[in-house]
């Protein structure tokens, strides 16, 4: 358990600064929105990049279509959950049963997982087959997700073609064709990246850092917004941080996916809502509290449940004694 605690305290402490920092007014809302651009359009894209390159863990090509397909179908299976759970909480359409099938029922799956997988499985290949999950849970928001909030049957496509999902797939082609090699100096048997490749790998390593201090930041401008219900907020915790992570796990146990995925999965099942549906709640007319309040309680209640998930899924894997 210390050991688990120690790989998982540095997310809770970078977004723990962000939201101090934020608190005593030493850092500004004004300038998320370019902090963030620049995360998600430069930095993230880079860090992928340099991540997939090189990796075995997605040269195989089922390997690849069982990060999509699984990232894909286990999303919908937890808006499946999340929306049974709104009936049995009694929420109806217009009142948030729509926001929080979303929210309950899609986890962190970029910045907070990121270093908690580098942390937990290095030199495993999990972090590329992190990306190409990732890729699969792009699929399902901006496809069922959004037909879930809107109540409409138009997929805005378009939101797919944005930086991380351009970086994968680039990525995939790179390895898929073998042009993803590092080059070997004259009298060496070490491979070297190249200039380009250091400068991809430099912007890179600044990006989750940067993302999750200012997720803190954000969580505690979203504290106070709304006041809390006992309905969403434990029920998105009772969905978020136990149901759902028993069915990841299980999946994770019982389907013959890779090594790696299983090893994406576990950390998977210990993250809290993503914080992606505030923002469809407000484009598509959901309940934007609704989502603020399940967002900001998985986030505060995670820093406990994080580590027995993870401890406990490893061990159910066998990847502890």
């Amino acid at each position: 358990m210390l050991e688990v605690l120690r790989q998982v305290l540095p997310v809770y402490l970078l977004m723990l600064l962000g939201a101090i920092l934020r608190r005593v007014g030493m850092t500004r809302r004004e300038h998320d929105d370019g902090i963030l651009h620049l995360v998600f359009h430069v930095l993230y894209p880079c860090f992928i990049i340099d991540k997939i390159l090189g990796s075995e863990s997605v040269r195989d090509v089922s390997a690849v279509a069982w990060g999509i397909g699984t990232g894909f179908s286990l999303t919908v299976a937890g808006f499946g959950i999340a929306w049974v759970a709104a009936g049995l909480l009694r929420y109806e359409r217009g009142t948030g049963k729509r926001t929080f099938a979303l929210s309950a029922g899609v986890q962190n799956f970029g910045y907070t997982a990121i270093p908690v997988v580098e942390q937990m499985w290095v030199g495993t290949g999990a972090i590329a087959m992190l990306f190409v999950h990732n890729l699969g849970v792009e699929l399902a928001i901006w496809s069922v997700g959004v037909m879930l909030i809107s109540g409409q049957r138009q997929v805005p496509w378009r939101r797919l073609v944005n930086g991380p999902v351009v970086a994968v797939v680039f990525g995939l082609i790179l390895v898929a064709t073998g042009w993803d090699g590092m080059r070997v100096p004259a009298g060496s048997e070490v491979a070297e990246p190249g200039v380009l490749r250091t400068t991809m790998r430099w912007l890179g390593s600044g990006a989750f850092p940067v993302a999750i201090f200012v997720t803190g930041a954000v969580v505690m401008d979203l504290i106070g917004k709304e006041r809390p219900t006992l309905r969403a907020s434990l029920g998105g915790i009772v969905v978020r941080l136990a149901i759902v992570p028993a069915v990841i796990l299980s999946a994770a146990r019982f389907l013959p996916a890779p090594q790696p995925l299983e090893q994406v999965l576990i950390v998977q099942a210990s993250m809290p809502a993503a914080v992606t549906p505030i923002l469809l709640a407000k484009l598509y007319g959901g309940r934007p509290g609704v989502a603020v309040e399940i967002v900001v309680a998985t986030t505060v209640v995670s820093m406990l449940t994080m580590p027995i998930v993870l401890l406990l899924g490893r061990q159910w894997l066998g990847y502890l004694p």
